[in-house]
């Protein structure tokens, strides 16, 4: 069977079987998914343990390790999932954004599978990935409905008017909120990744000792501003330091994480009840934090919404979120040329 002729079975049977790759930042991570809901194989290998030392991904470590690391994990997936590259009905992979080099490494090699095993190929968008990873949390879960998108790299506002169409709401002027709690996390002395480290030290203080202001997130507009928050918070730790003041960074830590958490849920309920929409989900790797997820979720029910947000081994970056979104890629539009190039600062809308 052709490319074409594989690629026309997937339209008229709604039906696929794709192996999925990503590799846009630190992990290289392999799936093989049905249909865009059901994950059969799920294999991620992380870098942290390489990237501690230096406090933040080192683009050039982690392309490399990529290299070594991208055939042993798709042979993991393929051998998990019980099937063979003919058994596939295509191929898709993150080509953007993220960083160059480890996107280029997923790419090559997708592409490269694609070829000799004559399937179809997509290139898929990250945050796209991202949001697809609550249809497999939630198999009902149907567009259109409103998403906050919230990593290292993104603080975004997306309504999702089809599976695979977006539109932008609002998004970052400056720091997303998981670069926000990383930049904080590394002047208090926690280690990397910094988020989760931050949000552990916040569980033992108070998250309203210290009001951090920030008159642009305070206004009516859907498009977020961290870095101020950042540079207040810094100075409070100077101040105090100076000062001679007793500090808890266990406190800083809370207060800081409660306002960012509070200017994300806030802009999110009010994105959806602009929008009409019932239904809001939560997507990248800031979603694990338990206090924006509490925090949505009593703010949807008191608002009669409905919250999604994904299982928390998907909302870190991982291939079967990938491979979500190239089922409603491929349904979309047809595949790409094998001439598709990595794109680091690719626009979802």
């Amino acid at each position: 069977m052709s490319t074409e002729s594989k690629y026309r079975h997937i339209l008229e049977s709604r039906h696929a079987l794709l192996l999925s790759i990503e590799s846009s930042c630190d992990e290289t991570a392999a799936a093989v998914v049905a249909d865009g809901r059901t994950v059969i194989s799920d294999v991620v290998h992380t870098q942290i343990p390489l990237h501690q030392a230096f406090g933040g991904v080192v683009p050039e470590i982690a392309s490399r390790n990529h290299v070594e690391m991208i055939t042993p994990v798709v042979d993991l997936a393929l051998q998990k999932a019980g099937v063979r590259l003919e058994d596939l009905d295509g191929i898709v992979v993150t080509h953007g954004p993220g960083l160059v080099g480890s996107l280029l490494v997923g790419l090559t090699y997708a592409k490269t599978l694609a070829f000799a095993a004559d399937l179809p190929f997509a290139g898929v968008h990250h945050i796209a990935s991202h949001i697809a990873a609550n249809y497999i949390t939630f198999p009902d879960l149907e567009p259109p409905f409103t998403c906050l998108v919230a990593s290292g790299g993104h603080s975004d506002l997306i309504r999702v008017d089809d599976y695979y169409r977006f539109t932008l709401i609002g998004s970052t002027r400056d720091d997303a909120a998981g670069e926000a709690f990383d930049k904080i996390a590394r002047v208090l002395g926690l280690p990397y990744p910094g988020g989760p480290a931050l949000e552990k030290l916040a569980e033992s203080g108070d998250p309203k000792s210290i009001r951090f202001h920030s008159a642009f997130n305070e206004g009516t507009s859907f498009d977020f501003s961290f870095s101020g928050l950042k540079t207040a918070a810094i100075h409070e730790l100077q101040v105090r330091q100076q000062n001679g003041t007793e500090t808890s960074a266990a406190d800083i830590a809370a207060s800081f994480q409660h306002t960012v958490v509070e200017i994300l849920s806030e802009k999110a309920i009010r994105a959806a009840l602009a929008s009409g929409d019932h239904t809001l989900a939560l997507a990248g790797g800031v979603s694990a934090n338990s206090a924006l997820r509490n925090a949505l979720l009593k703010k949807c029910s008191r608002n009669g919404i409905r919250f999604c947000c994904p299982d928390l081994r998907y909302c870190t970056d991982n291939a079967a979120m990938v491979g979500s979104a190239g089922f409603f890629r491929f349904l979309a539009a047809p595949p790409d040329d094998l001439s598709l190039n990595a794109i680091p600062g690719l626009p979802l809308a």
